[in-house]
């Protein structure tokens, strides 16, 4: 008498436990896993009462309260400001000055002059909309 095993043997690939094991391997990641939050730079831009955008490619030039100069997020120093802005050929853009409402007229001015000789000739202050 022979006996005949209940077990057969599949050539199928399971499919279902893989997509567990890949979804339980998402999980250990995402909660395993350390986020490194990217502080914005803060500013309060000035207020005004009209509006304009700027609908050209654009360069933004930051200046917070506490007298920190970026270019497009890096932060850089005033002397090299100029030599910076060269390099990103300032000349067919416009330069975005997103200056604090705190920030002295002087400063101000100061960062102006640097965007000019950096070969700025279209710039434009940042403000948000609203009243004074």
């Amino acid at each position: 008498m022979e006996v005949k095993p209940r077990y057969k043997p599949t050539r199928e690939f399971p499919v279902i436990s893989m997509a567990d094991i890949v979804l339980l391997l998402l999980i250990f990641f995402l909660l395993s896993s350390t986020y490194l939050v990217q502080p914005g730079i803060r500013v309060k831009l000035p207020r005004t009462r009209t509006k304009e955008t700027v609908s050209q490619e654009r360069i933004v030039v930051t200046l917070t309260e506490e007298g920190a100069l970026y270019l497009e997020d890096t932060p850089v120093s005033l002397e090299d400001l100029p030599f910076l802005l060269r390099e990103k050929d300032v000349e067919n853009r416009v330069v975005v000055l997103k200056a604090d409402r705190n920030v002295s007229l002087e400063m101000a001015v100061k960062v102006l002059d640097r965007i000019r000789e950096g070969g700025g000739k279209n710039f434009v202050i940042a403000t948000i909309p609203g009243s004074e």
